[in-house]
This record gives C-alpha cells, sequence and structure tokens, in this order.
C-alpha cells in the first residue's frame, strides 16, 4: 500500500502545517483543535484506504465520474466537502466502486469509512440527531381534497379547479416546491367561496331538494336485451363522443308548482401526449319533450358545466331526457372523448313554503336555533366559529382570531336581506382562505427543551394523518393531541389508522409516484407497432399494402370499377386486421386493472405485515379475466381483481413484471432497456446514473455500422456502450433493462422475435451474472436486498415528511435498515421506524432554523 504521507494529496503537507501553526496562535484554539481531531481520524481511518483503492481513478490528476480527492485547498475544505462524502458513501455501499476488475476493501476498511463520513465528515450527533428543515407545506391537491370532504362534507374536484402540483424528489408532497402563486391564491378564494355555498345553509328552512343521479338514466335507443344489460351498471353514466345515444330518466313531483332543475355534467378525455383529437359532439336536454339545452363539446379536460332551468310543472311524473348526436364521424378517434352524465338536480316547489322542510345540511352547522336576542346570538357565533377554525385549522384556534371572525360574521349578517346564518357563512368562507387552513402549522412543544425539540401534538397528528391519509387528523387523534397523550399512544394510532379505510389514499398515492403507476392511466403505447413488432413479416401483406397505396395515388375518376371494387377489399381487409389487435389494446379498463394490481400488491404485503422483498420476488400477483388473458394466464374468471397464485414457472411475480412498470418504461413503439434500467436504478436500488451529457448520438446510429444489417436491441446497444461517453452509465443501465426484454412494451411475455430468440443474460456491475429475470429478481432480493431497503426507506421517508433527505438523515435511515434486515423487512418496521423517528417527531427550535 503507497504510504499516505508521501504527497498523495495535495493539502497534505502545506495544510497540515498550517493547521498546526493556526493551533498555536490562534485564539480559537478549541476551534482548530477540533478541526485537527476530525483531520486526524480521517488521516487515521480513511485516508489509507482512498489512497489503497480509489486514488488511481481519483487522484494525480484524474477525476473519473467528476470525482478527484485532490482538489482541493485545504484539509477543513476537504473534509467539510459533504457533496464529495456522500457520493463516496453511496458508491462503496452499492458495492460499485472501487470497479470489478479492481481490489476492495475488506469489510471492515468500509465500516471504517463510513463511520467517519457519518460522524466527522456529516457531524451526525446519535445522541441529538438533526430532524432537517422542513418549508412549511401547503396541502397539495389530493390533500386539500380530502381535508374538504372531511371537514366540510363536499367532494371538491380540485383537479379540474387548481392547476398540477410540481413535484419534488418524485413526490407531490415537497413543501419547497409546493408554492402559492397569485392565480393559485384567487382560485383558493373562490373555492373556498364555492365550496361554503354549496355546504352551508343561509336560510333555516328551503324547498326540498332531490337528486336524480347520472347512473339512474337508462339507454332508450338500444334492444331490450342491450337496455336491460346497460341498466344493470352501477358507476357514472359516461356517453362516447363517437356513438349516438339516448338516455332518459323519470322524476315525481308531490305537488304543482314552480321547480328550479339544474343539470350537471363534465367532459373527459384519455390524454395521450402529443395526440390531438378534433372529434365534436351535440348534446340536447329534453323535458317532456320539450328541449331545454343545446350545446356542442370539444375535447375538453376534466372540465365541468352546470345548467339551471326554471320549471313550471303539474304533479306528477316528468322525463328527463338527453341525446348525444356525434358531429363529426369522418374524424378520427384518437383520444376516447365521452360526456359524463352527473346529475340532474330538482327544488321546488318554490313557491309553497308551506311544504318546505329544514335545509339540506342545516344541523350538521347549526345544531340549535339561532337566539333572538344580540348578545345570545353573538356568544353562539363565537361557538360556531370557534369549533370550526378549530378543525379547520387542525390546533385550537386562538381567541383573537376567533373574534376577528366573529366580528366578520355579525358585518354579514347585518346587510339587506341576510341571516345569522350568512354571517356564519361568510366567516367559514374566510377561515378556508387563510394560510392556517392551506398550510400545515408546525410549532415546537412549548416546554421542549434544546436545538432540537418535539413538535407539539397537533403538528404530530397532522404529519401522522397526512403521511397515511392524506388528510386532516380525524377526532381521535385531535382529541389525544388535546390531552397530550398522543405521542405515548402513537404505535396503536398508527395502526389504527393503517386499518381505516382512508390508508387507500397512502397506498395510491405513494405507489403511484414512486412506482409511477398513475402514469400508466396516460402513457402512450402504440399497438398496433409494438405487436407488429413481434409478428413475421408476411411477404404477401406487404405486396397487398404496395397495390393499396398504388390505387390510392391515382385520381378517383380515373379508377376503374374492377379497381374501385379492389380498392374496397383492400379496406375490409386493413380493417379486420386492425381489429385483430384491439384485444391487445391499453383501453380503460386493462390500465385500471395494471394500476391496481401494483396497488394490491403493495396494500397486500403492508396489511399482512409480510415480507416487502415480495414486491420485487412473488411467487402471486393480484389479477381479473382482462388483465390475466393479456398477461398469457388461464382460468381467471370475471371482472373483479383477486388474488392469484402463479404456477412454477411463470415469470411473472413482483413490480418488475406487472404492466404499469413495464409499460411506463417502454417507448410508443418498443421495449426501452435504458428506462427500464433506470427505473431499477432508482426506484429500487436508490443509485440512479448522473443525467446523460449533451451530444449523446441516438441508439439506432448504431445500427449503421453494421453494414446494413438489421441489429438485435442488444447489439445496439453494446455498440452505443462501446463509445466512452456512454460508457460508464450503460455499463449499470443495460443489463438490467434488458433482463426484462421477455416483456414487450404493452408487459406481454415473448421468448422470442420473428428473427431470434431474446437474450437476457446479463452481468450486474457488482459481478453478479443471471440468465433470466427470474434469476434477476432473487439477486436483488438476496445480495442486494440492503440496497433495495435503504432505497426503499428512503423515498418514504422523503414522501412522509415532505422533504429531501440530507446527509444527517443517513442515521436515520441506516438504523430503519438495520432493523427490516434483522426483521425480514416487515412493512410494519418501516412504518414505525419512520413515525418514530427523529425527523418525524421532532423539528429545529427558531435558534437552529439558519442551518442549511
Amino acid at each position: 500500500m503507497a504510504d499516505p504521507g508521501q504527497g498523495r494529496f495535495r493539502w497534505s503537507h502545506a495544510g497540515a502545517l498550517a493547521l498546526v501553526v493556526a493551533v498555536l496562535v490562534s485564539p480559537n484554539a478549541e476551534v482548530h483543535a477540533d478541526e485537527a481531531k476530525r483531520t486526524g481520524a480521517f488521516r487515521r481511518d480513511v485516508e489509507p484506504v482512498l489512497v489503497e483503492f480509489c486514488y488511481a481513478c481519483h487522484g494525480d490528476g484524474n477525476a473519473k465520474a467528476k470525482v478527484a480527492f485532490d482538489q482541493f485547498e485545504s484539509d477543513r475544505q476537504f473534509v467539510d466537502s459533504r457533496e464529495l462524502w456522500s457520493k463516496v458513501l453511496k458508491q462503496l455501499r452499492a458495492g460499485l466502486m472501487p470497479p470489478l476488475d479492481q481490489p476492495h476493501p475488506s469489510a471492515e476498511q468500509v465500516r471504517k469509512v463510513e463511520h467517519w463520513i457519518k460522524t466527522v465528515a456529516f457531524q451526525i450527533d446519535p445522541a441529538n440527531p438533526d430532524p432537517g428543515r422542513v418549508t412549511v407545506r401547503r396541502l397539495n391537491r389530493t390533500e386539500y381534497r380530502n381535508t374538504i370532504r372531511d371537514l366540510i362534507g363536499v367532494n371538491f374536484n380540485t383537479d379540474a379547479e387548481f392547476p398540477a402540483d410540481d413535484t419534488g424528489h418524485g413526490f407531490d408532497t415537497i413543501g419547497d416546491v409546493l408554492s402559492v402563486s397569485p392565480l393559485l391564491l384567487e382560485k383558493y378564494i373562490a373555492a373556498a367561496e364555492t365550496i361554503v355555498k354549496q355546504a352551508v345553509p343561509t336560510i333555516a328552512r328551503s324547498a326540498p331538494e332531490q337528486t336524480v343521479e347520472g347512473r339512474r338514466f337508462r339507454r332508450t335507443d338500444a334492444n331490450p336485451e342491450e337496455k336491460e344489460e346497460r341498466g344493470k351498471r352501477r358507476g357514472d353514466l359516461y356517453l362516447s363522443y363517437y356513438e349516438p345515444a339516448t338516455v332518459s330518466a323519470r322524476h315525481r313531483v308531490e305537488h304543482a308548482g314552480k321547480y328550479q332543475l339544474t343539470i350537471n355534467v363534465s367532459a373527459h378525455e384519455k390524454y395521450i401526449e402529443d395526440v390531438f383529437d378534433s372529434n365534436k359532439c351535440r348534446l340536447n336536454f329534453k323535458v317532456d319533450g320539450a328541449e331545454l339545452l343545446q350545446r356542442e363539446f370539444t375535447r375538453q379536460d376534466s372540465k365541468s358545466y352546470r345548467f339551471d332551468f326554471e320549471m313550471d310543472w303539474p304533479a306528477g311524473e316528468h322525463e328527463l331526457t338527453f341525446e348525444l348526436t356525434p358531429l363529426t364521424p369522418e374524424e378520427k378517434q384518437t383520444r376516447s372523448l365521452s360526456l359524463r352524465i352527473i346529475s340532474a338536480v330538482i327544488r321546488g316547489p318554490m313557491d309553497l313554503p308551506e311544504h318546505w322542510i329544514r335545509s339540506k345540511n342545516y344541523e350538521r352547522f347549526f345544531p340549535r336555533e339561532v337566539p333572538a336576542e344580540a348578545a345570545a346570538r353573538r356568544t353562539y357565533a363565537q361557538e360556531l366559529l370557534d369549533r370550526f377554525a378549530t378543525r379547520a385549522f387542525r390546533r385550537p384556534a386562538d381567541q383573537e382570531t376567533v373574534v376577528r371572525l366573529v366580528d366578520l360574521a355579525e358585518f354579514a349578517a347585518d346587510g339587506e336581506g341576510q341571516s345569522f346564518e350568512t354571517g356564519i357563512a361568510r366567516a367559514m368562507t374566510a377561515v378556508l382562505a387563510s394560510s392556517r387552513f392551506l398550510f400545515r402549522e408546525e410549532i415546537p412543544e412549548p416546554s421542549a427543551p434544546g436545538v432540537h425539540p418535539f413538535v407539539d401534538e397537533y403538528a404530530l397528528a397532522s404529519r401522522l394523518s397526512y403521511f397515511l391519509w392524506s388528510t386532516m387528523p380525524d377526532e381521535e387523534l385531535l382529541g389525544l393531541a388535546r390531552e397530550h397523550k398522543l405521542r405515548e399512544n402513537l404505535p396503536a394510532q398508527w395502526k389504527r389508522l393503517l386499518t381505516d379505510g382512508r390508508a387507500k389514499e397512502f397506498i395510491r398515492h405513494f405507489t403511484g409516484q414512486w412506482l409511477q403507476a398513475r402514469d400508466i392511466e396516460s402513457v402512450n403505447i402504440n399497438t398496433f407497432a409494438v405487436v407488429s413488432r413481434d409478428q413475421k413479416e408476411d411477404p404477401d401483406v406487404e405486396r397487398r399494402r404496395r397495390r393499396f397505396r398504388e390505387l390510392r395515388n391515382k385520381p378517383f375518376e380515373s379508377l376503374t370499377a374492377e379497381e374501385k371494387a379492389e380498392i374496397d377489399v383492400y379496406l375490409g381487409e386493413f380493417r379486420n386486421g386492425r381489429r385483430r389487435f384491439q384485444q391487445y389494446e391499453l383501453n380503460g379498463d386493462l390500465r385500471r386493472a395494471m394500476r391496481d394490481e401494483t396497488e394490491m400488491l403493495f396494500a397486500h404485503i403492508v396489511k399482512e405485515d409480510r415480507s416487502l422483498l415480495e414486491l420485487i420476488d412473488s411467487d402471486y400477483t393480484f389479477l381479473n379475466e382482462r388483465l390475466a388473458k393479456h398477461y398469457g394466464i388461464n382460468d381467471v374468471r370475471g371482472n373483479d381483481m383477486r388474488l392469484v397464485q402463479l404456477p412454477a414457472d411463470s415469470p411473472r411475480g413482483g413490480i418488475l413484471t406487472q404492466g404499469t412498470v413495464l409499460a411506463i418504461t417502454s417507448n410508443p413503439d418498443r421495449t426501452s432497456p435504458v428506462k427500464r434500467g433506470l427505473f431499477i436504478l432508482d426506484n429500487l436500488l436508490g443509485v440512479p446514473p448522473a443525467p446523460p451529457p449533451p451530444n449523446i448520438p441516438p441508439l439506432d446510429e448504431a445500427a449503421k455500422k453494421l453494414g446494413g444489417r438489421s441489429p438485435t436491441l442488444r447489439e445496439q446497444m453494446e455498440l452505443h456502450r462501446s463509445q466512452p461517453l456512454c460508457n460508464s452509465c450503460h455499463n449499470r443501465l443495460d443489463p438490467l433493462g434488458l433482463a426484462l426484454e421477455n416483456f414487450n412494451a404493452l408487459g406481454m411475455f415473448r421468448e422470442s422475435r420473428p428473427d431470434r430468440v431474446i437474450d437476457t443474460t446479463g452481468i450486474l456491475l457488482t459481478g453478479e451474472s443471471f440468465n433470466t429475470v427470474k434469476e434477476l429478481k432473487r439477486i436483488l432480493v438476496t445480495q442486494r436486498r440492503l440496497d433495495f431497503y435503504r432505497c426503499l426507506t428512503e423515498k418514504l421517508l422523503t414522501y412522509a415528511l415532505g422533504r429531501g433527505l440530507e446527509d444527517y438523515d443517513v442515521s436515520t435511515v441506516d438504523g430503519i435498515v438495520e432493523r427490516l434486515d434483522k426483521e425480514n423487512g416487515r412493512p410494519a418496521v418501516l412504518l414505525s421506524g419512520i413515525i418514530e423517528s427523529v425527523p418525524f417527531q421532532k423539528c429545529r427550535s427558531e435558534a437552529s432554523r439558519s442551518q442549511p
């Protein structure tokens, strides 16, 4: 081993001498002594390892991967380079450095380097770890919607009314990116007014209101068998832009009089990037045969529409009818446009107060009669608004705020034609538009000592509920926080939350972002191109296509009767050919089944507390008949998703072979080993490569080097990898991605291509070799299991904390990973480790919040 004192590092002698002089003459001798101690530990435990195993590539002017240990001007600069030591720690743990063909440090040497990095370079104090900086977090769209639902009982469509949330570190729960623009603030104010108007009654008694839901409308233009079958379907009613349809429902009113009728519809489209659909339709709405509405619709993005009518109705039954007429039958259909019939709402009789009833939701917001005396009304208003603001702010509202809300309510109620209820509604609107509702307020425990105090129990209740429910704490959590007993009952509470139905939000949104499962709803896959690639070309079919193109290029008037008939034959053949591919089409039902498969696997493992390694390799999955047929699995019947035991020789099992992952990591017309390899490195192993440098030649350029012969994908990638700029990353990406090459871009399994058997063999950069995806999965759950545990822990901790992880979080992650490995990867260990961790339980004090 080289002598570390022989000038291996540029700063070794000059830096050390300067440090000694500084210690002797500086009044801050204690500070310099600490620096000397830190540097001494480096000299003893770390420098010899770097010199022996790393310096050849990262010293003496070498800076592979832009890492050089001799670029620093001083010991202090070198030791304090947290970015450098983060890279070193990650590469050492993953076994990526030193390279496979070079000597590797022993486990004891690695342990010493890790310990020095954590305790000296990162300055982690195991007795008092830094909980980190968390930017105050705005409610994202999902959290806002769920909170409004639980607070006030309104299902507000945040996807349609608010812009999409930005994401950071892969998640939309990150405080740093959840900013508020002036436009979004205006939308929040408008939303508060809409929500309160919809939920809070402003008069004690009102005309009865009845709703005819969309699913009650029945087809009247279908044959009896079809009409009966469609009538049995549950859920919302969607009418396609491309097919004419007539649907009707009947509604009976008991009293003749004046009625208000509101119809609610929304326009939808299956989004496909860079694909447009210019189809149009016309919607007519009739009552008892008289037309009240005629409206044209083009492509929209879940936009909602409301139409109001005044009716003078006799008592008895009335027929409500929607008629949809396609307006562009010749246009290409690319986006699956549809109109959703949401509801028809009837209110009345408006002119007969004797038939009015207590206003909807009145008891929910006004549990007692409004007092007649002014002083009593103010006391009642204070009681109502204190309770509402406390629930909305997720902690007790201070009296100054409550008094201002009461003053606002009284001012609003004094207007002409206004009421006590109107004033309360106005004050509630102010609450929903306030920063204390829109942002999650977190403060330390008032009596908590030190620079890293516990957050108070109201903040802890919100951290827990928004982590596992994506919504506000319920009354049990807030009650325990009020009694200061939540922290001592935390294990029982997080387990209760996890078994509650609202925990499906955690399953859906974490897997949807970590595994990108939600992207399956919009990923663009060209079924015809993908399936055609796996079928042997038929020379006769190509000949007929050429003949068809030849005929279509002729002027129509010059065609003979025989040539026109020939065109019709070809068109019929091509249409029939296209229909053969429809069984593979990623339609809405199949996309939903794929996403359900991913979510249900994760939910099953969490609920049953099974090993998290089953996410990578399992002998079961969740299927319905449609998805099982797509996968080539027999004997699964019905539309309901259920657990299915896989055959012993099945390549399926685990997320890597699920349709969600396979489709979202593909190009529109073919697989992408690079995307698939990147997915595994980033989301399962936690070691993503650096972004590609500019001006990288496309993969297809490799084909030009094979003398016109069509290369295999593996050959193209080997040639691409031979270029110096591409080599370092593709050596890591390609073996992982090519292992999944038996699955096409639709997630369907194939043993071979028309001209070759697919080769899935490979060797990982860490040395493990495999022949099939099953063998790769076994490697990931055995030799690389700690990498997976660490990656999953980092992803879930990021999601829970609402911030990216920093070097001071390494000890927290390491502790959880160590417990996971000892206890067979149980989800309960992971969840309890996060919820009980310092970053989840504590915060920085005011004095320490200036830290990075």
